[in-house]
């Protein structure tokens, strides 16, 4: 999975502080078990990891700070927020594939009469 600049910042400032990838992980284990449905879970998440990134780069300098000109533009954080889902929570169990009978191949089992 590709993250983007801000998604890679954030990513590598919380898997390097303990407090904060504890912080996220539980968030995004609760936001997931609220929402149930991946695609909204993924957009909320979205929206609190560029909160967070906001108030983040207004006092962590590795996230290049709001000094540039007209501050900071809303960047996406949806792979991120997928990765994380990934990373953090148990995969949803798959829906067992039933195999149909082949009846019109006209193929019998040898012996079969």
């Amino acid at each position: 999975m590709s993250l983007n600049r801000c998604e890679q910042t954030l990513y590598d400032y919380v898997k390097g502080h303990a407090e904060e990838r504890q912080h996220w992980q539980h968030k995004v284990r609760a936001i997931l078990a609220d929402l149930v449905e991946a695609p909204r879970a993924v957009d909320r998440i979205d929206s609190e990891l560029w909160r967070y990134y906001e108030e983040r780069s207004a006092v962590v300098p590795s996230f290049g700070g709001t000094e540039r000109v007209g501050g900071l533009r809303r960047t996406s954080m949806k792979n991120l927020a997928e990765l994380l889902i990934r990373l953090w929570t148990e995969p949803k169990p798959r829906k067992p594939v039933q195999a149909e009978p082949d009846q019109d191949s006209g193929l019998r089992a040898p012996g079969a009469t």
